[in-house]
This record gives structure tokens, C-alpha cells and sequence, in this order.
């Protein structure tokens, strides 16, 4: 089996598993609880955040856990712009977002706020003058990806931050959920006021995330309740999982450079092969450096993804067709036509992503398989008849 999918989610590691599990046998106290198991489980919830801040190279006292990417985005980017809008009422993101912050930005544009969404070169790179341009006395918010989980494009939020040192008055939000563990991500790095990240995406549980959200920011909180995480996430922590994602992104972190390198041979291998495909179509940049190092995204115009993931799978080989929360709408990716790419390219994008723990012998045998598939699959507009392709 070629499980090519790990930007959707990844195999949690071993360790992982035996931590979350050994956490809920052990640490079911709660955390706020004041006996005895209460403060062993804070204790516990401590401890990991501890570590998590550790790999982000923060204080653990601006680590705010959630239930993943999409409550931190949501968080920071509504929370942040609930805050501080009576400075003005201007928010700024780019063209080819996740859809937990485009979508998030859509509804607030619906609330009474202006948005610009930022355009994006050829290889999908936002382009930090267009971010200076964009400001205006109004602009509270802007929010950028570390790596756009469609193509691996990594975006220049360092260049971004920079801009913004001269702007005290407008946070900086960054969705490295496709960068921790891939990338370094050190928030302070990026003069990032907000960076959100999630845990399943790096061999940790899912339902489980955070937020790192520098001191002295306030957030207008998305649930009213007990006051836990700072005020900033009520509800009862979710203990096992915020112990198993403390222990993933350690790992990744502790790995990634080893890893990153690894991975990049790996992509360089998977590219060569695929330029051999008559009519694939690799998107990006050429520059390996401006990509991160797990993901290829390319197009095979004229046939249908789905028939393509499918005809794979019966290989025991997956990969989707682009983002895993918007891959079952048929209709051309927002991030490609953003790139410029016409409606027939854009409409057969195809995602594959993996981890370190791969060869260059898979990489080979992928694309021999997606080779002979495109061989034995009606392209879109041949009928058939009689059990014949015409």
C-alpha cells in the first residue's frame, strides 16, 4: 500500500498512540478539578503545552490548545477582528487560503467588514509589496499561509512580517498547519502575532490543535464558558489528545531537518518521473526551494480526478485531489484559478504528499501506475461504444 495522502492526515506514530492511550487510562481527572487527579491532570496539560511551546520556540503561557487547524483559524482571524475593530474595519488574506480562513474571512465580509484578497504570481506565491500596498488606515487583520496546502507554495510571511513591524496596530496571523514539522515555524521569526498549526497533519491524533497568540493580543472568544486556555477556549481540555499532539510535534520538530532533506529528494525523484507523463502539468515554482518538501500537485487535463484517485486505489495506491476539505465538490480548484490556469486545468488537479518514511522505489512505482492508468482511462469528451473507446 502507498498511503500518498498525508497532507489530508497522516498515520499517527506509535508512540503517539501508546501516549494518549496510557494519558486516558491514567489522567482522566479534570484539569480543573481541584482534588488530587485534577491537579495530576493539570500537571499533565502543563507539561505538554511546555513541550509544544518548546518546538515553537515560545513561552508556554501563548500556546492555546483547540480541536484543530480550523478552530485556530477561526479563532484568530474572528477573534482578532471582533477585538479590534474599533480601530477599523479593513481585514487582508490572499486569494488561495484554506478554506477554514477564506471562508472565515467571506463571513465577516457579510458582518460589515472589507476584505482584499491578495493575487498570486504563476508558481501560487503571494507577493509581499502587494501586502504593503494593500494597507490602509483601516486595516486591523492580515492573515497569510506558511504553505498552501494545494500546491506546497511556501509563501513569504517572514517578508510579511517584516512589513508589518512598521504597522504595531495590525495582526499578523499566519495558518502553518501545512508547515510545522515540515518547515521551521518560529512565530517570533515571522513577527507573527498569531500561528495556528494542527496535530494530525504531522503523525499526531485528530481533533486536536493550537494556536500560539502572542502576549498582550486579546481575542474575542468563539465559546462562552468556564474560562479554560486563558479565557480565550472554554471547555474541558481535551487531555489525550493535547498529550498525544504534544509528543507528534515534538517528534516532528526534533526530525524535521533530517526529514526535510530526505522528502526533498524524494519530491525531486516524483517530478523527474512525472515530467516523462505526456500532457501532466506539475504546478509551483521550479525552484525547490520555494516548495515545501512533501507534496507535488500537477493536473492531468481532459480526465476526471476522481476516476483517476479511484482507478489508483484499486492499486492500494491514494493520493486526492487537492485540499481534503473541499476534494468532493466538482468544480475547479480556487487555488489554481487564482494561479491563472484555465478552467480545464484547474478541474484536474491531482495532490500527492508523503513523509519521510518513503523511498525512491514508491515514488517509481506511482508513477509507472498513474502512467499506465492515464493509458486505460476514457479522457473526458471520447464516448463509448460497444466496449470500445472512440
Amino acid at each position: 500500500m502507498l498511503y500518498l495522502d498525508h497532507c489530508a492526515s497522516t498515520p499517527p506514530w506509535p508512540e503517539v498512540i501508546a501516549a494518549v492511550a496510557d494519558c486516558m487510562g491514567k489522567f482522566y481527572g479534570n484539569p480543573s478539578s481541584l482534588h488530587r487527579l485534577g491537579v495530576e491532570a493539570e500537571g499533565m496539560l502543563i507539561k505538554a503545552r511546555e513541550v509544544t511551546a518548546a518546538a515553537l520556540q515560545v513561552k508556554s503561557s501563548q500556546i492555546i490548545f483547540t480541536s484543530g487547524g480550523t478552530e485556530s483559524n477561526n479563532l484568530a482571524i474572528k477573534g482578532a477582528a471582533l477585538t479590534y475593530r474599533s480601530r477599523g474595519r479593513h481585514l487582508i488574506t490572499s486569494a488561495i487560503e484554506h478554506a477554514s480562513v477564506y471562508e472565515v474571512f467571506r463571513q465577516l465580509e457579510r458582518e460589515g467588514f472589507q476584505v482584499t484578497y491578495l493575487p498570486v504570481d504563476r508558481t501560487g506565491a503571494v507577493r509581499a509589496e502587494d501586502v504593503a500596498a494593500a494597507i490602509t488606515r483601516e486595516t486591523i487583520l492580515v492573515s497569510v499561509m506558511a504553505v498552501n496546502n494545494e500546491t506546497g507554495r511556501i509563501q513569504p510571511v517572514a517578508e510579511v512580517g517584516a512589513i508589518l513591524r512598521n504597522y504595531p496596530r495590525i495582526v499578523f496571523h499566519v495558518d502553518a498547519v501545512q508547515a510545522l514539522g515540515k518547515l521551521p515555524v518560529h512565530p517570533r521569526n515571522w513577527n507573527a502575532d498569531l500561528v495556528s498549526f494542527s496535530a494530525h497533519k504531522l503523525r499526531g491524533p485528530k481533533g486536536v490543535g493550537g494556536l500560539y497568540c502572542r502576549e498582550g493580543l486579546h481575542l474575542e472568544p468563539l465559546h462562552a464558558g468556564g474560562g479554560q486556555e486563558q479565557g480565550r477556549r472554554s471547555g474541558t481540555e481535551n487531555l489525550p489528545l493535547i498529550v498525544g499532539a504534544a509528543k507528534a510535534i515534538r517528534m516532528a520538530v526534533e526530525q524535521q531537518k533530517q526529514a526535510a532533506m530526505r522528502m526533498y529528494g524524494l519530491r525531486e525523484k516524483l517530478i523527474s518521473r512525472l515530467n516523462k507523463i505526456d500532457g501532466l502539468i506539475i504546478h509551483g515554482s521550479e525552484q525547490q526551494q520555494e516548495m515545501a518538501p512533501h507534496m507535488v500537485q500537477f493536473s492531468c487535463p481532459g480526465y476526471r480526478p476522481e476516476v483517476i484517485i479511484h482507478r489508483l486505489e484499486e492499486k492500494e495506491i491514494y493520493i486526492s485531489s487537492g485540499s481534503a476539505c473541499g476534494s468532493g465538490e466538482n468544480k475547479p480548484s480556487r487555488v489554481l484559478t487564482a494561479i491563472g490556469l484555465p478552467e480545464q486545468v484547474a478541474s484536474s488537479g491531482l495532490r500527492v504528499s508523503f513523509s519521510d518514511q518513503y523511498s525512491e522505489a514508491d515514488m517509481e512505482l506511482f508513477a509507472d501506475e498513474l502512467a499506465h492508468v492515464l493509458t486505460i482511462t476514457p479522457r473526458l469528451g471520447e464516448l463509448k461504444q460497444g466496449g470500445r473507446t472512440k
